[in-house]
């Protein structure tokens, strides 16, 4: 399949074309999986599925762009950063197979927003409870760097998301600044209003943006992203992870277990 120049948003198979097709949440986790819109990206996601990490050598990489993983009427959506190499990129599904995973997913698995706290693959019955995972940029970037042409493209991705989701959502959670730059003008897109002066990321920062149209307004939360660095460091803790997660679990009306 030629690759579609990410200058030519008229293209039939550009994100700003496709995601406005799609009839529903599971149409637009089927449609994205073929996206080829960003050159760079897509050499980067399949040169690392030829040459693979030495401990998956035996393993067939998904090597595609990864859909958002839960319930279809969730009213709490986690927004990473994108996809892993040897994660999601291995994988086929969002933060699986990945020290990032490892930590995001027991850290549900403990609120009771999960069944189990493990993700090991795409199709290994891992179930959320109430909560949808998803990234503003679908394809694993070289060095996890996105450019900012390579993540406005895939914007359209993220917007139609939320357009299906609207009815049900209630807070988004961000998980590091990269998320919460690239998700507010899809939220503005979607059908909610950003604040002035424009929300300032932070971890636990909260920010109310009103419906434009009748309706509840939705909560945008702020947590540091999962990555090793962060973890290694001590920046973000699992007691820490935990807690801003349960905050947002209650501001999304879910129940989630004591800590």
């Amino acid at each position: 399949m030629p690759l579609c120049p990410a200058d030519e948003p008229g293209h039939p198979q550009h994100p700003a074309e496709a995601a406005a097709r799609a009839t529903g949440l599971a149409d637009l986790d089927r449609v994205v999986t073929h996206c080829r819109a960003c050159p760079r990206l897509v050499e980067w996601r399949e040169e690392t599925a030829r040459t693979k990490r030495l401990a998956y050598r035996d393993q067939d990489y998904w090597a595609r762009p990864i859909p958002g993983f839960g319930p279809p009427d969730a009213p709490l959506l986690l927004v990473g950063l994108a996809p892993a190499a040897h994660g999601a990129n291995r994988t086929g599904r969002i933060f699986t197979g990945d020290p990032s995973g490892d930590l995001l997913y027991a850290a549900l698995y403990d609120l009771g927003l999960a069944d189990r706290p493990e993700s090991v693959r795409h199709g290994d019955g891992l179930e959320l409870y109430g909560v949808r995972i998803t990234d503003p940029v679908r394809c694993a970037p070289p060095e996890n760097k996105p450019t900012t042409t390579e993540r406005d493209t895939c914007r359209p991705w993220i917007t139609r998301e939320l357009q299906f989701l609207r009815p049900t959502v209630r807070t988004v959670l961000a998980l590091g600044g990269f998320a919460w730059q690239a998700v507010l003008p899809a939220l503005a897109t979607a059908g909610w209003q950003i604040p002035r002066p424009r929300p300032a990321f932070g971890h636990d920062a909260v920010a109310t943006l009103p419906s434009r149209t009748p309706g509840p307004p939705l909560r945008l939360h702020g947590c540091y992203h999962v990555s090793p660095r962060n973890t290694n460091t001590g920046r973000l803790t699992p007691t820490m992870l935990r807690t801003t997660l349960r905050e947002a679990a209650l501001s999304a009306g879910l129940h989630p277990n004591p800590m």
